[in-house]
């Protein structure tokens, strides 16, 4: 009898764990964005296209878009109304510029700060990069993607890491109802960023 119990809940726990190895992801950031996505209370995704969502789609990891970058800060930046998709026009400051080589290609990005993210304990230590690649309207979003980046991930010789794996769309790539920044044109390279996450699409 215990034999039998015991061979019960070894089933019990293989299942759940096989439930839980359903979502999609070949990373620990895929898998966490895919579980965020499957969450309904956190889920930017629509009813309808929640109800079918097994996964979002990626490149294949890369290891040649992990990138060393150097920053160099902007001093006295002044704070500015970043435009969106919506009339709502949040306050960001340009952080400063990023000098990388990616693919042989010399690149340049420029990250800023959320005025709104400084006030917050949570995400005072933010920095947000959105950029477009001539994969946008394409492959991936047309209005570009996004990489969050830590004031923390900063090295003492101004330099960081940059993974381009770890990208994600703009909440209004799912749902017109969200307000999203707009990538600055200045924010575009001129090369394909076949890594992180693709377009969406709906089943």
């Amino acid at each position: 009898m215990k034999n039998l119990l015991f061979i019960a809940i070894l089933s019990f726990l293989s299942c759940n764990s096989q439930g839980k190895r359903s979502l999609v992801g070949d990373t620990e950031y895929q898998q966490k964005l895919n579980s965020s996505f499957k969450d309904a209370s956190t889920s930017p995704l629509k009813p309808s296209d929640l109800k079918k969502f097994k996964g979002l789609d990626f490149f294949p990891v890369d290891s040649s878009y992990v990138v060393k970058a150097t920053l160099v800060k902007t001093k006295n930046a002044p704070v500015f109304e970043m435009a969106t998709t919506t009339d709502r026009k949040p306050l960001y400051k340009e952080f400063g510029i990023l000098f990388f080589k990616l693919k042989g290609v010399d690149c340049q990005l420029t990250i800023y700060q959320s005025q709104d993210d400084l006030r917050d304990e949570k995400y005072k230590n933010y920095l947000f990069l959105p950029f477009t690649d001539d994969t946008s309207g394409n492959e991936s979003y047309g209005g570009g993607r996004y990489m969050d980046v830590m004031t923390t991930d900063i090295a003492n010789d101004n330099t960081l890491i940059l993974n381009f794996n770890n990208t994600y769309n703009p909440y209004c790539a799912y749902n017109e109802k969200y307000s999203c920044p707009l990538t600055p044109r200045k924010n575009h390279l001129n090369l394909e960023i076949k890594a992180g996450i693709k377009k969406f699409k709906k089943d």
